[in-house]
């Protein structure tokens, strides 16, 4: 099973709503988009039966050059994980689950990145990922890059559920 057919599960996040602006908590410090860098806060029901792992991941697909922005990948959380607070994807990622890797965003480090579109780019798409897994690890390492995760992810995913936030700079 491909990725864009999987089922779907439910996320949602007490940081933004589906379709929302992205709050000045989950934008950018870093980029200087008047932001936290703080991973929003997420919880996930429904996955099906078999899931064995699952996988998170912030992608924006609107920001200029080649294939898009990663901002955060997470992998191999347990199954039993069903919910992450906001901040868990601070680098070194001490919320995090023990044994849970973090990978290099695209901005080279591991751990969340907020929103940051150039400004005067239009409203770009933060679309968080939680995919449920038909495997208990990835085999991936924390070196790998977040575009090599997801066709690995495609080939183990059983269902997802994303998030959409939206974010613009003028």
């Amino acid at each position: 099973m491909s990725r864009q057919d999987a089922p779907t599960f439910h996320v949602s996040s007490e940081s933004f709503q589906d379709g929302a602006a992205v709050p000045p908590a989950q934008r950018s410090g870093k980029m200087r988009a008047g932001g936290q860098d703080e991973s929003p806060q997420l919880g996930w029901t429904g996955a099906p039966a078999g899931t064995r792992s699952y996988a998170v991941t912030m992608f924006d697909p609107d920001a200029p050059g080649r294939g898009g922005f990663w901002h955060w990948a997470v992998l191999d959380l347990p199954a039993e994980v069903t919910s992450l607070p906001a901040g868990a994807g601070a680098e070194g990622g001490r919320l995090l689950p023990p044994g849970v890797k973090q990978l290099k965003n695209d901005a080279g480090f591991h751990g969340y990145l907020g929103a940051a579109p150039p400004p005067g780019h239009g409203p770009h798409r933060y679309i968080v990922t939680v995919h449920a897994l038909d495997v208990d690890h990835s085999g991936l390492d924390a070196g790998t890059s977040p575009a090599s995760l997801e066709a690995r992810l495609s080939r183990h995913t059983l269902a997802r559920a994303t998030l959409t936030g939206i974010f613009e700079r003028p």
